[in-house]
């Protein structure tokens, strides 16, 4: 990390964090509405369906069920039902994951930016936003925001540029392969801290955390400055 003259810790330019997994427990809800209509389409989601349902877009998960069960409804029906199931089940059940409000909080009091870049739609997005609070961020994306969602780097991109920030300079807080495949693709610096037992794989620019509750700004500035910690 290079020296710095002023004596003071570096910050990052911007803190861009994915939602479901990551601020609120809420992946385990995605993979239970996945699931309960997967067993309707009398197939059981298992290990090898989890790229298609961590951290997914609902019509990707819609398109992915209906391909492995051969069912006659449309991906449409299933993308629809899948969307209330899971909605249904974030009004219900929404609780912040350990140590998220209490980085936003620090990140504020550093005046560092942050964003929500979510693969939810934005009923969801807009739903937990009302639990946890909107105030906390300068943007919100959701996945009706971008033409391609995650994994593809757009989601971040168009946060840093609707931040005025070069992604570069900022760090992606994800939880999923797929968020984190986004997030470095659009150039950002990205903390991993895994909702799932699913791996993430290495990257020069992928920090693993086990808990958010053991990061802080200094260490979120120091992702921006050097290839891993």
């Amino acid at each position: 990390m290079p020296d710095n003259p002023t004596g003071r810790s570096a910050v990052p330019a911007a803190v861009l964090f994915d939602m479901d997994g990551t601020l609120v427990d809420t992946e385990h809800l995605w993979w239970q509405a996945a699931a309960e209509l997967a067993d309707e389409l009398h197939h059981s989601l298992t290990d090898q369906d989890a790229p298609e349902v961590l951290g997914r877009a609902i019509e990707h998960t819609a398109a992915h069920l209906h391909r492995v069960s051969g069912t006659e409804l449309s991906e449409a029906e299933l993308a629809d039902r899948l969307g209330e199931s899971f909605f249904r089940k974030v009004a219900a059940e929404t609780v912040p994951r350990p140590g998220a409000l209490a980085l936003l909080a620090a990140l504020r009091d550093a005046r560092v930016p942050t964003a929500l870049v979510s693969a939810s739609p934005r009923r969801v997005v807009d739903l937990v936003l009302g639990t946890i609070g909107r105030d906390w961020f300068a943007v919100t994306l959701a996945a009706e925001d971008t033409p391609r969602t995650k994994p593809a780097p757009d989601p971040y991109l168009a946060a840093a540029e609707r931040l005025g920030l070069d992604p570069a300079a900022c760090v992606a807080v994800e939880d999923t392969p797929t968020g984190v495949a986004s997030a470095t693709a659009a150039g950002c610096a990205v903390l991993a801290v895994p909702s799932s037992d699913v791996a993430i794989p290495d990257g020069s620019r992928v920090t693993l955390l086990d808990s958010l509750e053991r990061a802080d700004v200094a260490l979120l500035g120091k992702l921006t400055a050097a290839p891993g910690v």
